[in-house]
């Protein structure tokens, strides 16, 4: 689920060096001794487009394009508490992106996070996850990369504090928090289960999102896809062990596959950050491929509790006020769509009513989406979604508090009522 993760789906770790890249070679095992080897036109195009496909599994273009920029020409910022890092040009320019790269440096950059000069990459580049990435897929990556067009526009330097702008402190942490190796399949389970658990774990990167991270931006093992805030996004990336959260045991397979292909499901629909994942990644991978993810997902192991985020709490009696105001905000604003039950009519407006997203400890996502309103990814199999209107313009901080705690607390929810404090600290927090 990545990084730039869909279901709205934590960590932003140290941010991009990125370095992925090129020279056009053949594909396969031909070439792993570096030099050049024929391939036929027709071979050489299916190599393309199997990595044009990895790619996009990978979700590349999130983070190496900027919104209306060049593909792959670099230059997103990417805020993380350590300072702002700006992703790199990987097309195959030969002065400013990676036209000079062989593919052996690239599938170094993919396994070991080391750059073609054998320098350290930041784990922005999830290098922690695509070192699972196979040597043949990481060839076909590699050969569609080579592809595209050049852009000659020079990638910008990182803005880090001290000491995080120095690369020799990255040894330590790769010493405690990386762990290099191709995916090893699970003899125990179905192939289907490991070509999920292959493109969750290694492609998909959705620990990175899933998982918190510590104070050295790493990632807390113990808590895999338990959730986490998003760093600086201001953006809860639900729980997927918990079933508190969005924990997916007893969900359907169809309503996961369907979450994830189409960015809506009987069970709720994506916003935020998961929304762009299924926009740019999701929506283009096969029907197959995405119920091998959606089977590996239904199989995680589901822990009874959740990790409790910092979350300011109001007094009985002002929960009470505010449950009892938010009936009404709820009534004028709401119920046309999400019902007077808070069944919805889903999938155009999903439910609220036990709704696992609407009650977790973390008030985050259902704040912002009241603030900020939002829209479902505009998909193929889901052309025109029916969006959420904004109401930061219309409702006052308690206002929101009072129809969020409303939402959480009825129709049976079991969620906490919503301090006024939480909606203002996020009613200036970036909209992606």
């Amino acid at each position: 689920m990545k990084r730039k993760s869909l279901f709205a789906l934590s960590a932003v770790v140290v941010v991009a060096a990125a370095a992925l890249v090129p020279v056009l070679w053949s594909g396969g095992d031909n070439l792993h001794n570096g030099s050049a080897v024929a391939a036929t036109p027709a071979d050489q195009a299916a190599l393309v487009k199997k990595g044009e496909y990895l790619a996009r599994a990978g979700d590349c273009i999130a983070c190496h394009t900027v919104r209306g920029g060049k593909q792959f020409a670099g230059g997103l910022p990417m805020a993380t508490p350590f300072g702002t890092m700006f992703t790199p040009n990987i097309t195959p320019d030969d002065q400013y992106g990676i036209g000079k790269w062989t593919q052996d440096d690239f599938y170094r950059a993919m396994h070991t996070g080391r750059s073609k000069d054998g320098s350290l990459l930041y784990p922005g580049f999830p290098f922690t996850s695509y070192t699972k990435v196979t040597r043949a897929d990481s060839d076909a990556i590699y050969a569609y990369l080579r592809s595209v067009t050049p852009v000659n526009v020079p990638s910008r330097p990182h803005e880090l504090k001290f000491p995080f702008n120095q690369r020799n402190m990255l040894i330590g942490w790769r010493t405690l928090f990386f762990r290099e190796g191709e995916y090893k399949a699970d003899p125990t389970k179905s192939v289907e289960w490991n070509r999920g658990a292959y493109l969750i774990e290694g492609l998909g990167h959705c620990g990175m999102c899933h998982t918190s991270i510590n104070a050295m931006g790493g990632p807390v093992s113990s808590a895999a896809f338990a959730g986490g805030l998003i760093p600086l996004q201001n953006w809860y990336a639900p729980s997927l062990t918990s079933n508190k959260e969005a924990g997916l045991g007893d969900w359907e397979t169809k309503d996961i596959a369907d979450l994830l292909k189409t960015g809506v499901s009987n069970r709720g629909a994506v916003f935020g950050p998961m929304a762009e994942v299924v926009h740019n990644s999701l929506q283009y991978m096969t029907d197959a491929d995405i119920n091998a993810m959606a089977t590996y997902l239904k199989t995680i192991p589901q822990k009874s509790e959740a990790p409790e985020p910092l979350q300011l709490e109001t007094s009985e009696k002002f929960g009470g006020e505010l449950l009892k105001q938010g009936q009404k905000i709820y009534a004028d604003n709401c119920a046309k769509c999400h019902a007077d039950n808070g069944l919805g009519q889903p999938p155009a407006f999903p439910p609220l009513a036990n709704n696992q997203s609407i009650q977790m400890p973390s008030a985050v996502n259902p704040i912002r989406m009241v603030l900020n309103g939002g829209y479902p990814p505009s998909t193929d199999a889901n052309p025109h979604p029916y969006g959420m209107p904004p109401f930061a313009q219309s409702l006052s901080n308690q206002e929101v508090a009072a129809v969020v705690t409303y939402i959480r607390m009825s129709w049976g929810n079991h969620g906490t009522a919503v301090s006024p404090q939480q909606v203002s600290d996020l009613r200036s927090a970036p909209l992606d």
